[in-house]
């Protein structure tokens, strides 16, 4: 028996997680009130044995009083000793507002008395319990939705249980940190290729900015140190039953010295982990400006 709780923010995505468990034959329950929860898992329990899986959505559409029980009801489920995890879907708050007014959607806590943007902070306040008790929270701020897809598979379905999916992911610090980051190292202090105007238009996946930054000893010696800790440290999260890990590289716009390194590392460790992936959030918004 497999049980996932999915939660997070509207708009963010949740729906879509819940189709992607679905069309991979979890039994799917949306808006389930917290209060039923206890009774489910007495269910639930009762097949824990065989090879039935549950995804469970839970709201904002919730009362305020059963979302703020959603921590105890958690200490049921580990009392339980039921195999379950807590997935919650985050964006920036900018975002959200723009998803709403492209879709004309209504926000289920905004009314003629509540604009969108205080619908969604009120709703923030409310789904904390639930965001502090997750196991995994993903930022689907910058992703599309073949993208939010795919993650929802890799890190729930789509893996065996004695893997640990690597994620490398490149940003800037300007447009703030993932949150979905577990290690983020900071790059904003070597020579930045934005300064050489032939190689400002261009990315750290371009051969002109990878020739500069290895022409730089700082470069080499940041990567080398990255590099052994993770060498170091992989084996021991993956030992502790990690199932994912993601590494966030940040430069100052996130497009030449974050992706280099990034590419750099994914290029290392994809010869020693099955599952390595590499991502860079804003690259996009460097090719719009």
């Amino acid at each position: 028996m497999q049980l996932v709780i999915v939660s997070g923010l509207s708009g963010s995505g949740k729906s879509t997680a819940l189709h992607v468990l679905e069309d991979v034959g979890y039994n799917c329950i949306d808006n389930l009130p917290v209060s039923l929860l206890p009774a489910l898992v007495a269910q639930i329990e009762i097949h824990k044995d065989d090879q039935h899986k549950f995804a469970i959505g839970i709201d904002v559409r919730n009362a305020w009083q059963d979302l703020q029980i959603f921590p105890e009801m958690i200490r049921t489920l580990k009392e339980a000793h039921l195999p379950f995890s807590v997935i919650f879907l985050d964006s920036q708050p900018s975002v959200l507002i723009q998803r709403f007014s492209e879709t004309r959607r209504k926000h289920p806590l905004s009314d003629a008395y509540t604009n969108l943007a205080e619908a969604i902070s009120h709703e923030q306040e409310l789904l904390e319990p639930i965001r502090d008790a997750s196991d995994q929270i993903i930022d689907t701020s910058y992703l599309t939705l073949h993208e939010l897809r795919d993650l929802v598979k890799e890190r729930l379905v789509g893996r065996s249980q004695s893997a640990m999916a690597i994620l490398f992911e490149s940003f800037g610090f300007k447009h703030g940190i993932p949150v979905n980051a577990d290690l983020v190292f900071d790059a904003r202090c070597l020579p930045n290729p934005h300064w050489k105007q032939n190689l400002r238009p261009l990315t750290g996946k371009d051969k002109d900015v990878i020739e500069f930054l290895e022409e730089q000893p700082t470069v080499n010696e940041m990567y080398t140190d990255i590099e052994q800790f993770l060498t170091s440290w992989f084996p021991r999260y993956q030992a502790n039953n990690r199932s994912y890990i993601t590494v966030a590289v940040g430069c100052t716009g996130g497009q030449h010295r974050s992706v280099y390194l990034s590419e750099r590392l994914h290029t290392q460790f994809a010869q020693h982990f099955h599952d390595v992936q590499v991502r860079h959030r804003d690259i996009a918004k460097h090719k719009k400006n």
